[in-house]
């Protein structure tokens, strides 16, 4: 995700700079994002004659001190995104917008690491980011007006439209999709019916826009139960506990487009 936003910013002639922990991820990084930049400007989802912002790239957090926004999009796990948060905080501005972006990790959760809670808040871009315009933004309880007037104008900037939601253990979209595609695993699972399917029933009948499956696939299937094992240990809710093909499928490195195979294979429905 942290390429997928820095796609959607460049794009639109916002410099980045793009921090990670070692520089052969950083290498993929950039590659990635002149990737998506070439399809974004094929499909015609990039402002015309707008050069592209600078991208810098670096292993160093220090070279964030001077952002405007900061947006976090490391991995899932609540106390890593605490400790890069926490780290961030303590070099950038005070009321600089600290912006988690997180899948249904509570932002008040994360609160209490940054040295000023009211510059924390939460969103949560969608795959693939520069086609996706819409972005759910999370209000903790304690995040700033201010942060809130930031971030919505931040995404407004990028062309890109706020919803803002209220904080809780997945939000809005990830509390009602996720379940639903562990329930949609579950069914082919049982042998009630194949993956082509239970995709092609929730679109021509529900109309989902690709079908929960080859949702999951694009989401990664790995992401998928990280999210689901965060919303069961915050909800209790035996809905959003993993289905077993689901970590079967991540044990054996199925984990959807980005490994070449997840419930779809190169197009075909691995059943």
């Amino acid at each position: 995700m942290g390429t997928n936003i820095a796609t959607v910013a460049i794009g639109h002639g916002v410099p980045v700079v793009l921090i990670d922990v070692d520089e052969e991820i950083l290498d993929r990084g950039r590659s990635l994002i002149r990737q998506q930049l070439r399809h974004a400007q094929l499909v015609g989802v990039l402002p015309e004659g707008r050069p592209f912002g600078e991208l810098v790239t670096s292993i160093s957090v220090r070279d964030g001190a001077e952002a405007t926004a900061v947006i976090e999009a490391i991995t899932e796990l609540s106390d890593l995104k605490a400790k890069v948060l926490g780290d961030v905080s303590a070099l950038v501005r005070p009321g600089t917008p600290l912006i988690t972006n997180t899948s249904g990790i509570p932002v008040d959760e994360l609160a209490g690491a940054v040295k000023q809670p009211g510059d924390l808040v939460g969103t949560h871009f969608m795959n693939p980011t520069y086609l996706i315009k819409m972005v759910e933004v999370i209000r903790g309880p304690r995040t700033d007006e201010a942060t809130m007037a930031a971030v919505t104008s931040l995404l407004s900037a990028l062309d890109r439209r706020a919803v803002v939601v209220e904080d809780a253990p997945g939000f809005v979209t990830s509390r009602l999709l996720h379940p639903m595609i562990n329930d949609a695993a579950r069914v082919v699972a049982a042998g009630t019916a194949t993956v082509e399917a239970v995709d092609a029933l929730m679109e021509g009948c529900l109309g989902h826009p690709t079908g929960p499956l080859r949702t999951a696939d694009l989401i990664g299937l790995d992401n998928l139960v990280d999210s689901l094992a965060a919303l069961y240990e915050r909800t209790g809710d035996e809905g959003c506990r993993p289905c077993e093909l689901l970590l079967e499928k991540v044990r054996e490195g199925a984990l959807g487009r980005k490994s070449g195979r997840g419930f779809y294979s190169y197009g075909k429905a691995l059943s």
